[in-house]
């Protein structure tokens, strides 16, 4: 069995009011790096044999001082970067909600793509592939990956055997921990949106 530690980066600039994507240089806010020190704090002890991150900012920022409460190196991964949102990139929520392209996206997330971007069944292979090839590396290990709200509800998905059109049901806060048991019969959700102390794993 292998444990896979999925951590939400911490809050940004324009969580919740605007699309960041791929944008560069966005970085944690102020309680975004607090929550960072404390995701450390709480997963101290848990035993993890490595971090992964998206190579974006915001995550790696995130990341680094797990990384460092741990005594491992932040190891970046291109498949836990975050959902490619093409031409919404840094737009407003309130700018798309008269696009009907972004009404279609949200009710059937598992068959539209993003204006200039990707689909969700694209970022939920790329995902979930890394985590087999990890569960095979780190067998028997507990791994964190840092990653973002869509990349780790792919990942759920799949796992849990669930459609991708009801990705919108899973919430996840910022610097939450969810925790996916991957056994040789299946997976199994230990946790899911996690923003105080673990239960024990």
């Amino acid at each position: 069995m292998s444990m896979f530690l999925l951590v939400r980066h911490g809050h940004a600039d324009n969580v919740g009011k605007a699309i960041n994507g791929r944008s560069p240089s966005v970085e944690l806010t102020e309680r975004g790096r607090r929550e960072a020190r404390e995701v450390a704090e709480r997963l101290r002890g848990v035993g993890l044999s490595a971090v992964l991150s998206s190579p974006l900012e915001r995550a790696r920022q995130t990341a680094a001082p797990l990384a460092e409460a741990v005594g491992v190196r932040v190891d970046v991964r291109q498949e836990l970067n975050e959902l490619d949102y093409g031409q919404w990139t840094g737009k407003s929520y309130a700018e798309l909600e008269g696009d009907p392209r972004w009404k279609a996206f949200n009710s059937f997330r598992s068959g539209t793509r993003i204006p200039g971007g990707e689909t969700m069944l694209e970022v939920q292979a790329r995902v979930a592939g890394l985590m087999l090839a990890l569960r095979e590396e780190y067998h028997g290990s507990r791994v964190a990956l840092v990653s973002h709200a869509d990349t780790i509800r792919a990942a759920l998905m799949h796992f849990l055997g669930l459609p991708l059109d009801f990705v919108l049901r899973v919430v996840l806060e910022p610097a939450s921990v969810s925790v996916l048991a991957l056994e040789e019969w299946g997976a199994e959700l230990r946790c899911l949106n996690h923003t105080g102390a673990l239960p024990v794993l």
